[in-house]
């Protein structure tokens, strides 16, 4: 089974377009970014071919690509600021948020990388920053009477 990043890797010269250019500079600028963020493959089916995943203590974003847009999908986006507005796709969502590139478009470059460093944040700081769970009730029938 080929990794992952072979996985993207061959997607985006499948591509062979503007969307795989598009993919791949995406891609880079989530590594710039974070060079911790770990490329996974998930939910491969008989139906679909599965998508491109970035990462950090949980999932940041995914990637995924079609007729006339390169998508990118926090999964918390709905949680993170978005003072440059990227977020256009999803946004009726309670927790996720998207970012629809069309051909042409060019990228905000800082704006996404504000968006995946605050994404990254929220990960580790959910994960960091859970409160532990309260002392445990006593079953009724052990208390006394």
């Amino acid at each position: 089974m080929e990794s992952a990043s072979a996985s993207i890797d061959k997607k985006i010269k499948e591509l062979g377009d503007w969307r795989g250019k598009t993919f791949a500079r995406v891609r880079d600028l989530i590594h710039q970014t974070d060079p911790e963020i770990v490329e996974e493959w998930k939910w491969a089916k008989a139906t679909s071919p599965g998508t491109p995943v970035f990462s950090h203590s949980g999932i940041v974003c995914t990637g995924e690509t079609y007729k006339s847009v390169v998508k990118l999908t926090f999964a918390k986006g709905a949680s993170l600021k978005d003072p440059s507005r990227l977020f256009n796709s999803s946004l009726e969502g309670n927790v996720r948020r998207a970012i629809d590139i069309h051909e042409g478009e060019k990228i905000d470059e800082a704006a996404l990388k504000d968006l995946i460093r605050a994404a990254v944040a929220l990960n580790v700081t959910g994960k960091t920053n859970a409160k532990p769970n309260s002392k445990p009730r006593p079953a009724s029938s052990k208390r006394a009477s």
